[in-house]
């Protein structure tokens, strides 16, 4: 018997919360403790998984597999691929670094940290599940706590309307999602919901074709995709930053991974009937989301409207259904989840001192705040998909797909990347450099030594990806190579 590293990922977070609900309220010092070795224990497990994932032999590794329901052909089956694997790693990353920027949450800690941790497991779930019915499982569990934690922790003005629309939003998605999915449960005569089964019920062309939109757009709500992406950018604004970078960082790629294992994998004529809209949506997406972000006062709406534009990359990619453009796509996921996370980490550590997020009434806070400056600052380059960085190795490919799919799509989706670095640039010009307001002078007090290590460990991995590309893109190779089998080498 091999140990279940996939289970013990997924369910550490929720003995964790256990353990939190458990204390005494009063003991938050003890409680902040328990959270970090929690996060730290399933970093150190995600990170194991993925340097021990043979890119030699590929497919699906780490399988366990536990009947749960045999009468309906439920099972607890998991496992990892080329694609999900830097996820689960991702999911690891923001877990972690979200604990130490929440060190100093005063309010109800443990709960906090409880439904942080939920909202984490569901999400390590949805990466490693190869079973239909267990994905949405976990995919409404990582949903569910969103809306407690914007709603009692997130910021007073917009919290209750923001976390609304967020669930109604994101639960009418999976309910469309669902309903194609039960449809591919009955047509395949398999009677069952184990997804590599599924991928070999060869369901009809009209079949497809009828139930991939449903399918792909329902989880591509999650992903941001236009123009069911409104309530992305209100999300954001309104969550303590903890839940931004994981909603941000990880929530928004659960879509994206949902649309291309359950739409594009199991329905791949319908995928290719239907790629050239997914690329219009996409396109509008990149091109639209930009030009929001570049007028926003408030530096959370920018990077919230930044990530409608950047999700709108990934979905570019797989509307490619080429090689480059998806592998790019996959690879975008990561490094486009690091980086958000390292935005509003960066914004909610500012926020906290200057007690605003308006751009116009920010500045000169390099000064107080170098860590925070320069590890903004590569988070921007990152934005922009400067070489030598995360956004460059996945952006670029991106780009190469659609050119070979639709040139003018690409020259259009280029515009994206001349307003990314204006609106970036405008950012940290206003608020890091010039003249710092004469009502904050005096109140920008440092960061704290944790604070330090959570930038330090998203900005070296977005460095480290950008030297060496080797570390992750042959792996998310191996993943799309399957996704391309299964497109009948599209």
């Amino acid at each position: 018997m091999t140990f279940p590293i996939l289970s013990v990922i997924i369910f550490s977070p929720i003995v964790g919360a256990l353990i939190l609900l458990l204390m005494p309220a009063e003991r938050k010092t003890e409680i902040r403790v328990v959270a970090l070795m929690t996060a730290t224990f399933a970093l150190i497990l995600s990170f194991w998984v993925y340097l021990n994932y043979d890119q030699v032999a590929a497919g699906y590794q780490f399988i366990e597999k536990y009947a749960w329901m045999p009468q309906l052909g439920i099972s607890l089956h998991l496992g990892v691929d080329g694609i999900s694997t830097p996820l689960l790693l991702l999911t690891g990353v923001v877990m972690f670094t979200g604990v130490i920027i929440s060190w100093g949450i005063d309010d109800r800690p443990r709960e906090f940290f409880a439904f942080l941790f939920l909202l984490a497991s569901g999400v390590f779930g949805v990466f490693v599940a190869l079973d239909l019915f267990m994905l949405f499982f976990f995919y409404e569990i990582a949903v569910f706590p969103m809306y407690l934690l914007i709603a009692i922790w997130g910021w007073v003005k917009t919290r209750e309307y923001a976390a609304m629309k967020l669930t109604l939003y994101l639960f009418i998605g999976s309910v469309v999602a669902l309903i194609g999915a039960l449809a591919m449960y009955f047509n395949s005569g398999f009677e069952t919901f184990n997804m590599l089964v599924l991928e070999t019920a060869n369901f009809s062309p009209e079949f497809q074709k009828i139930w991939f939109l449903p399918v792909f757009l329902g989880f591509a709500v999650l992903g941001g995709i236009w123009p069911f992406h409104n309530w992305s950018p209100d999300g954001h604004v309104a969550a303590p930053t903890a839940v931004s970078m994981f909603h941000a960082g990880v929530l928004m790629k659960l879509g994206a991974f949902a649309a291309l294992r359950v739409g594009i994998m199991l329905l791949p004529e319908g995928a290719k009937f239907w790629a050239p809209l997914i690329l219009m949506l996409a396109t509008v997406n990149v091109v639209y989301g930009a030009f929001i972000a570049m007028i926003q006062k408030d530096l959370k709406y920018m990077i919230g409207f930044s990530s409608v534009s950047h999700m709108g990359l990934v979905m570019l990619g797989f509307a490619t259904l080429t090689k480059a453009g998806m592998t790019g796509a996959g690879v975008q996921m990561f490094s486009h989840g690091v980086m958000t996370a390292l935005f509003f980490a960066a914004t909610g550590m500012v926020y906290d001192r200057a007690h605003t997020r308006q751009i116009p009434e920010l500045g000169g806070m390099m000064k107080p705040l170098p860590w925070v400056g320069v590890t903004f600052i590569i988070g921007g380059l990152v934005s922009m998909g400067m070489p030598g960085f995360s956004g460059f190795v996945a952006e670029f490919p991106i780009f190469m797909g659609v050119w070979q799919v639709k040139p003018w799509v690409a020259i259009l989706a280029v515009i994206s990347i001349v307003i990314t670095a204006a609106y970036i640039m405008l950012a940290i010009r206003r608020t890091f450099f010039g003249e710092m307001p004469k009502e904050l002078e005096g109140h920008i007090t440092p960061i704290s030594a944790m604070d330090k290590v959570a930038l330090g460990l998203l900005s070296g991995l977005m460095i480290a990806l950008g030297v060496f590309p080797s570390i992750m893109v042959p792996m998310v190779e191996t993943g799309i190579e399957n996704v391309l089998r299964l497109l009948g080498g599209a």
